[in-house]
């Protein structure tokens, strides 16, 4: 059985839009919400970032039972992983049983605001690790110190705990890093249908380790408009992989997706209403080995997206 989640893209929406949007999906036939964290959008068009530790505490009071993790938390640069790991046994504690943490290497746009060095890759999947060895040794909820290669703790303690801590779930877009998922993570998560992805995550992990990706759409009654808003709105979904992780700024993101044209975007967003184009985008995830894919729903109609996908697309997907 696979389940269908909810997207929550801070990039585009205002806190308060995010908390109503997380009940609508509460509502609906969604099973569970991941929220993005970053601090800036992708470009000045989709125009919002709020702090996403904020809104989950909202969202926290404002629903009951949906699920909620984040996709993708990055704990190495801009955060200390001790911050995180009181922000993440917080937000375990005002959701209980149903917050995870989502984590990865992240992308020079957000991480790079408070002058730090923007290690490559390597180096930056060796700071995860130990960041998330930190993350779980302050759970456990003794005074702990830790000096490592990168961080250092000192006499830290974490006093507010849940009673089930949240499951670490890491992202990967390369079989090297679905690997380490494998082996510090809970779960994987990922942006496309790549079975290799799943086989190496699955070398480390357990047999009944969750497996997350994330689907881009676009729902509008007339295709040619959803085209036009994904285009508008999501424009960086047709930049190769390493370079999202490199420029810096949005103003550097409207340079680069300038020459990206509306059939581009077209070929590598699911747009429009027919559902079995949903259907059959969702299916190649399934067939990848996915079992949770979540939904990103470009543009401001996001109540009619909920409905269309509760009416005429999760009720087809096994």
């Amino acid at each position: 059985m696979t389940d269908i989640g909810y997207k929550l893209i801070c990039e585009e929406h205002g806190p308060n839009e995010l908390v109503d949007y997380a009940t609508l999906a509460e509502q609906s036939a969604f099973e569970f919400a991941m929220i993005s964290d970053h601090f800036h959008p992708w470009t000045s068009t989709q125009g919002e970032s709020p702090f996403a530790w904020n809104v989950i505490g909202a969202i926290a009071q404002a629903t009951t039972d949906l699920r909620l993790g984040t996709a993708i938390t990055c704990p190495i640069i801009r955060y200390h992983p001790a911050i995180i790991a009181q922000a993440a046994a917080t937000a375990g504690v005002q959701l209980p049983g149903r917050f995870f943490l989502g984590v990865g290497t992240g992308e020079q746009l957000s991480e790079h605001i408070l002058g730090d060095r923007w290690p490559e890759h390597e180096v930056r999947l060796e700071m995860l690790r130990e960041a998330v060895d930190i993350i779980r040794t302050l759970w456990e909820g003794t005074t702990t110190s830790y000096h490592g290669d990168y961080y250092t703790v000192e006499n830290a303690r974490i006093y507010t705990l849940p009673e089930d801590l949240p499951p670490i779930h890491v992202a990967a877009d390369g079989p090297k890093t679905a690997r380490a998922a494998g082996d510090i993570g809970d779960g994987l998560v990922a942006v496309r249908p790549d079975d290799t992805l799943v086989d190496s995550f699955e070398t480390d992990s357990t047999a009944d380790a969750p497996r997350y990706a994330e689907l881009d759409v676009c729902y509008a009654e007339d295709k040619q408009e959803a085209i036009e808003t994904a285009h508008e709105i999501w424009p960086q979904a047709a930049l190769p992989g390493k370079l999202m992780w490199e420029l810096a700024t949005p103003a550097h993101f409207e340079q680069a997706t300038e020459a990206v044209t509306k059939d581009e975007i077209a070929e590598l967003v699911v747009c429009g209403p027919d559902p079995e184009a949903h259907i059959s985008a969702i299916q190649e995830y399934i067939d990848a080995g996915f079992d949770h894919v979540t939904i990103h729903q470009i543009g401001p109609n996001q109540a009619e997206f909920v409905e269309f996908y509760e009416n005429e697309v999760i009720p087809a997907i096994e």
